[in-house]
């Protein structure tokens, strides 16, 4: 595996509205969703995200004109991705990624596989009382397996809905920026995202250096712009998942 494309992220709290014009966001292309996480049913009974604590994400995304589930280890290390899911690769309806994930000061190594499906096809999944783990296609369930073959699969439910807006291709200074509102319990947040590709020339030092540039701009960027970044220490998916859990999986 060479090298990843990383995705670089900044979180918004307090004044999502106001931050929102700020950063110019009418100037980009909008999409409303739903999405569910998948959870142990028992451990969030118990207010715990097994799941989560062990490094895998089930979520389901409705609304749009399209549906997706998703499964991701994060953080993960390479010599956990194994078989055909040692190299990121794209056979429809599957996409799956392999990139580093920078927040802040935090750098973690991240696996994604995507299933798109046809409207209508993932809604019984995330009802009241369905196994949420009988959506998950044969590929997905064997990537899990696979590459994180300690973790229970059993008796998942799906906890949400979070609300989740999204404005893409967003122009910052010279960025082409990301949006992304989540809405539930609560608890509003805004992210601002990039990705920076490796080129044909690049080694890791000159990846690296211009990744850290990168981050550096957006940072300034949003900052420049009167909004301030948040400094809490738990990503926003962690902190919606903790939130639903103690809701008791369903926003209030």
């Amino acid at each position: 595996m060479g090298l990843l494309p990383v995705e670089i992220k900044v979180n918004v709290e307090g004044d999502v509205p106001g931050a929102l014009s700020a950063l110019g966001s009418s100037r980009g292309v909008l999409t409303s969703r739903r999405i569910w996480f998948a959870e142990d049913q028992q451990g969030a009974a118990e207010g715990r995200v097994p799941l989560l604590d062990n490094g895998v994400i089930v979520r389901f995304r409705l609304g749009g004109g399209s549906e997706d589930l998703t499964v991701k280890l994060r953080p993960c290390d390479r010599d956990q991705l194994v078989g055909r899911f040692s190299d990121p690769f794209q056979a429809g309806p599957f996409t799956y990624r392999i990139e580093e994930d920078w927040s802040s000061n935090r750098r973690v190594l991240a696996a994604s596989l995507v299933r798109d499906c046809p409207p209508g096809t993932l809604g019984g999944a995330v009802e009241p009382g369905a196994d949420a783990a009988a959506a998950m296609d044969a590929v997905q369930d064997q990537f899990l397996h696979a590459c994180a073959p300690s973790v229970p699969l059993d008796g998942l439910a799906a906890l949400g809905p979070v609300m989740s807006t999204e404005i893409d291709d967003v122009p910052l200074d010279d960025l082409e920026v990301d949006l992304e509102v989540w809405s539930v319990t609560g608890l509003e947040f805004l992210e601002a995202s990039i990705r920076v590709k490796p080129k044909d020339e690049d080694d890791r030092e000159t990846f690296t250096e211009r990744a850290e540039r990168k981050q550096r701009k957006l940072e300034e960027a949003v900052r420049e712009r009167g909004v301030a970044l948040s400094e809490h220490p738990e990503n926003k998916t962690r902190r919606v998942l903790t939130a639903l859990v103690e809701a008791g999986g369903r926003p209030t």
